[in-house]
């Protein structure tokens, strides 16, 4: 039995598994054939570990360099922290440092997605504005749909996890594993709907005035007194099926029509109040990474967070009306919290 100078990567390998399975060294000696003093050598190598790494010293930051920091740092929205510190000249500060720095001062976001807004559509948001700032937002009926997929809004979540436990599994569908479309509306304190489209239905005019026809109408609408369909005005935004002459035409033989069919703003999903109840909804279905594993279980999780949303949330909504009025006047047409 010679004495070899190294072990091969192999051999390494089953040493480790033949120490893991409870073999002395000896005895791996006599199933490598390999020499007693190799063994033991890297045996006591291996469990000598790595040396202990040397802390280097932290590069101090100076008041004034803090408040250079803070400065770029509100200049530079989603900057890196590398980014921040650079416009600042300051160098030789590790990332950890630089981050615990900005966490005292900033918080990391994604940016807004908004469709952009050039002049024009300025223009027609404060004309908007002017147009419906004495309207009596009680008797206007919100409406707009949304789609909900089975793995949530960006199909994944983030959070803590402790120490020994495993992060659970989350399924990850092609664009979201497909979803539903659901329509509903808003008035006062008022939820109409939530109505679901049907699975695998495009809303060009022709279908959306069916949908409507099949639910809005033969539901809830034709219940309503002669009085309140004679003040209530209807709000659709710009979609191609909602703008379209064949549906502007059927909503006028429904009665909705001239100044019962609110005219509305390009690019203004801010102005609608019905947006801040889908987040609401979409908030309690997907809360904790909730999935879902079919069409059927996430419209029923939509229909049940829709009955948990009272009177007062919706009326909170629809009251915020004037507000926002006033805040796109003041930003000349510019986009308002919503």
């Amino acid at each position: 039995m010679g004495q070899k100078k190294d072990l091969t990567g192999s051999e390494k390998s089953k040493i480790v598994r033949y120490l893991a399975e409870g073999c002395s060294s000896l005895k791996i000696t006599k199933l490598l054939k390999r020499d007693h003093r190799t063994i033991k050598r890297f045996i006591q190598n291996s469990q000598q570990g790595r040396k202990k790494r040397v802390e280097k010293p932290r590069r101090k930051i100076t008041a004034h360099e803090l408040r250079k920091v803070k400065r770029a740092a509100a200049k530079m929205p989603l900057a890196t922290s590398l980014a921040i510190f650079q416009s600042c000249n300051i160098t030789g500060v590790p990332k950890s440092t630089r981050c615990a720095i900005l966490r005292d001062m900033a918080k990391v976001r994604k940016a807004e997605r908004r469709p952009p807004l050039n002049k024009t559509h300025k223009l027609k948001r404060q004309d908007w504005a002017k147009k419906y700032l004495k309207t009596d937002f009680s008797k206007v009926l919100w409406t707009d749909e949304m789609r909900v997929s089975l793995d949530g809004p960006d199909g994944w979540a983030r959070g803590w996890i402790g120490k020994g436990q495993r992060a659970p599994v989350r399924l990850r569908h092609q664009q979201g594993g497909d979803g539903v479309l659901v329509w509903a509306g808003i008035i006062k304190d008022e939820l109409v709907g939530p109505f679901r489209v049907e699975d695998g239905v495009k809303l060009n005019s022709q279908s959306y005035c069916q949908f409507l026809e099949d639910t809005f109408f033969k539901q809830w609408y034709r219940k309503k007194s002669a009085s309140f369909k004679k003040n209530t005005i209807f709000m659709q935004d710009n979609a191609p099926s909602h703008a379209s002459k064949y549906s502007t035409a059927w909503l006028a033989r429904k009665g909705i029509k001239e100044e019962k069919l609110m005219t509305w703003p390009p690019c203004s999903p801010d102005l609608n109040p019905i947006e801040n109840l889908w987040s609401i909804i979409k908030c309690e279905i997907y809360k904790e990474g909730k999935q879902y594993t079919s069409l059927n279980s996430v419209w029923e999780a939509v229909v049940a967070a829709a009955r948990n949303v009272d009177g007062e949330q919706i009326k909170t909504l629809t009251e915020s009306m004037d507000g926002r009025l006033l805040s796109v006047l003041a930003k000349k047409g510019g986009y308002i919290g919503h």
